[in-house]
């Protein structure tokens, strides 16, 4: 049996690595929490990032584990590409991944290897007092220097605008440090990047189509698991859906994945599973980069095990244990996946959450469909529509032999569910 530590595990991570298939090959040990979740959320406080990997060091050098993995975006990718070298065990470079999850350095260093890619930006401190020390013009897109989940990040008409998105309670205030500390902790020791993650970074306003690739990279070769269509609520930057395979042109679809292994490459990022987004705008033929993340997008991994038959999670394992990662494509139970999105935009709780007993019926209906629920009340969903302008209350992932398959299942889905059908 092969030891993995899992560091700060997701809901989908503990979904997938709970399956029967993995118990004779696998032991997993999970360490760290839920920043989402009160009260695990609390342990912010007083987390020391080098103390508590001072401590797992020492903890798993004596378990004598395999592997370390992560799939968490705020902690995990960056503490696991540490444990990994400090335990001699295959891992992703530190440094790259801090630069990946560094919006501003990442843009930077794209910047001189693919311009054409590379929208203007500039960085600035949350506290910023004037328009002149931003040195971009308005409008533009905002969003923090190291941030998760779309957090703070939007359009922003002018610098009174800004100045209000900028604008935090004490609590707040206190929420956003602790978030950024350990990431700010972990990187004076392996970069000397002097813009920290207590800055925002703004950039011109992109158009056009959001596309998302996965893939690994592995002892300097780089495969992609798929280009995925990014499908937005009207008017926001809010994920609504995400669809599987992507519905561009092949020779568009060539043109990602290229540009996706130039970037991957530029970074220096290598033995570890990777989520790059773009944006293509249909009207001027041209690819940008949003933003480079140095882990697996955990909620659109089935839908490659769906349509290719290829389960990303064991490409995870595999890399973490050193191995040659196999991918295939086309060789799923379905023709198409899709991830659907179910938001509120009114800042209201939802009316009626699925009864134990709908998602046990659901369940028995679909069975090979997955479903989250994350209802929220109270101070986390303020708090999540100032930070984002809707909140996510469900996450639906289904395949189909069809495109009109896959939509009739999605509506005895939502019937069954209670769920809107018109949300997504």
């Amino acid at each position: 049996m092969k030891k993995i530590l899992v560091l700060f595990p997701k809901d989908w991570d503990l979904y997938e690595l709970s399956k029967p298939q993995y118990r004779s090959a696998y032991r997993f040990f999970f360490e760290g929490f839920d920043v989402h979740r009160f009260p695990e959320n609390l342990r912010l406080l007083g987390f020391d990032a080098p103390r508590w990997i001072d401590q797992l060091v020492e903890k798993y050098h004596a378990i004598g584990i395999d592997g370390v993995v992560s799939n968490n975006e705020h902690f995990g990718a960056l503490i696991a590409a540490i444990l990994a070298d400090r335990l001699g065990l295959p891992g992703t470079q530190p440094r790259a991944v801090a630069l990946a999850q560094h919006k501003f350095y990442a843009r930077e260093v794209v910047s001189r290897v693919v311009p054409d890619a590379t929208p203007q930006f500039a960085a600035f401190p949350y506290d910023v007092r004037s328009p002149d020390a931003i040195g971009l013009p308005f409008p533009m897109y905002v969003k923090p220097v190291k941030a998760t989940f779309s957090v703070l990040a939007r359009d922003i008409a002018d610098f009174a605008e800004l100045r209000r998105h900028l604008s935090f309670s004490p609590l707040e205030t206190l929420i956003i440090k602790r978030l950024v500390r350990p990431f700010t902790q972990l990187t004076r020791c392996l970069t000397d990047f002097p813009i920290d993650a207590h800055h925002m970074i703004g950039e011109e306003i992109m158009r056009g189509l959001q596309l998302n690739v996965d893939g690994v990279a592995s002892y300097g070769r780089v495969e992609l698991f798929g280009v995925v269509d990014c499908v937005m609520y009207p008017g926001t930057n809010a994920f609504r859906r995400f669809e599987y395979p992507s519905r561009l042109p092949a020779s568009l679809q060539a043109r990602v994945e290229a540009l996706t292994k130039q970037v991957i490459d530029v970074i220096g990022f290598d033995h570890g599973a990777f989520n790059v987004e773009f944006c293509y705008d249909p009207d001027r033929d041209s690819l940008r980069l949003i933003e480079v993340n140095p882990r697996l997008a955990s909620q659109l991994a089935d839908l490659y095990t769906r349509v290719d038959g290829v389960n990303p999670y064991r490409v995870l394992l595999d890399l973490a244990l050193g191995r040659t990662p196999q991918l295939a494509r086309g060789a799923g139970r379905f023709a198409r996946a899709t991830s659907f999105v179910f938001r509120k935009f009114d800042g209201r709780a939802l009316a009626h959450t699925p009864s134990a007993a709908q998602v046990a019926r659901f369940a028995a209906e679909q069975p090979d469909a997955k479903l989250m629920l994350y209802p929220k009340r109270g101070a986390a969903l303020s708090r999540e529509m100032k930070w984002l302008g809707s909140y996510r209350y469900a996450v639906l992932n289904m395949g189909g032999a069809s495109s009109a398959d896959l939509t009739a299942r999605y509506h005895a889905a939502c019937r069954q569910l209670a769920f809107d059908p018109d949300a997504v």
